[in-house]
């Protein structure tokens, strides 16, 4: 037994951490847009750390339960009710067959990842059971959830922690329009004009209504290269800003195709695309210019405080290997 949709919500796929070591073959990664909600969502339930979930975009699907579960809402909040009663996030909850949980106006973020305990029972692609909708593969028949699309379990066996009166407090998300966006110079980031670079750093983007999982097109100041040149089509990856020929920057996400063509200006640091991922279309962002060694010491800080999380939970779940 597991869960049916009800509604499908705006955009519901399946996503777990990614599909690694398949970009040489043009696969993308996929997975989820916002990792750390993903991994606390995890963290939360005892789980395997590369366990899918539901994300879930602005606007949350209806989920009937078909048997009990133990489940964590983790990102976004996008106004979770469980037979009409509020859910708490970051924390696991004991929801009772036949319960149904939907979602309502987005308070905060934009994507909620909603986690059960053991994990959905899915036929991975490539290692991977992250749904990549272009083309076509991976997670529920490769493509969106809809109405009356049924998702087993793993497991109908549910292990309750030792008390359920713990959550999370992550900080992850800024208040709207505050939203400082942590980067490193590209690998073409000395081609831009002097002016284009002061205004990169100075001026505000705004996220554009063209923004998806595969990228982000931002609106501001122009920005243009020193010398007009052809580029050889380059590798990129999550969070790597491409500047078109009219002088637009793209920040690439999840879904992003595996080379480009642009020249690369910046690369967003891993820490904060999570915080990327929880922007909306119209929503303001400022870059701020950090060195390597900057940026490897926060995902190191980062990466132990997931340990840390890690340890303080195993000791809450009983039998649950």
């Amino acid at each position: 037994m597991g869960i049916k949709i009800l509604k499908a919500g705006m955009l519901t796929t399946i996503q777990d951490p990614g599909r690694i070591g398949y970009r040489k073959d043009g696969v993308s990664v996929s997975g989820a847009m916002d990792q750390d909600a993903l991994r606390s969502g995890n963290l939360l339930l005892g789980n395997k750390a590369g366990e899918a979930g539901l994300e879930c975009t602005l606007t949350g699907p209806q989920v009937l339960f078909e048997s009990d579960a133990l489940i964590a809402v983790t990102g976004a909040d996008l106004s979770a009710e469980i037979d009409g009663l509020p859910v708490p996030l970051w924390r696991p909850v004991a929801v009772a067959k036949g319960a149904v949980l939907s979602f309502g106006q987005a308070i905060r973020g934009c994507r909620t990842y909603l986690m059960v305990q053991g994990g959905f029972d899915l036929a991975p692609v490539l290692g991977s059971s992250s749904t990549y909708l272009r083309a076509g593969f991976g997670g529920f028949e490769g493509r969106a959830l809809k109405k009356g699309d049924r998702i087993a379990f793993k497991s109908d066996v549910v292990h309750l922690p030792e008390r359920m009166n713990w959550s999370l407090s992550p900080d992850f998300y800024a208040p709207v329009h505050e939203h400082t966006i942590r980067v490193m110079k590209g690998p073409e980031f000395e081609l831009f004009q002097e002016k284009s670079i002061a205004d990169l750093f100075t001026r505000q983007f705004i996220i554009s209504k063209a923004a998806d999982r595969m990228g982000y097109r931002l609106e501001g100041p122009v920005l243009q290269l020193k010398t007009a040149q052809e580029m050889l089509s380059s590798a990129v990856a999550f969070g790597t800003v491409q500047v078109t020929s009219k002088g637009s920057p793209i920040v690439l996400m999840a879904d992003h195709q595996t080379t480009g063509g642009y020249p690369r200006i910046l690369q967003v640091l891993s820490t904060d695309l999570g915080k990327l991922a929880q922007l909306r279309s119209g929503d303001a962002i400022q870059f701020e210019l950090l060195t390597l060694k900057q940026a490897q010491a926060l995902l190191i800080a980062r990466e132990q405080e997931m340990n840390q999380l890690k340890q303080s939970l195993t000791f809450k779940y009983i039998n649950h290997d």
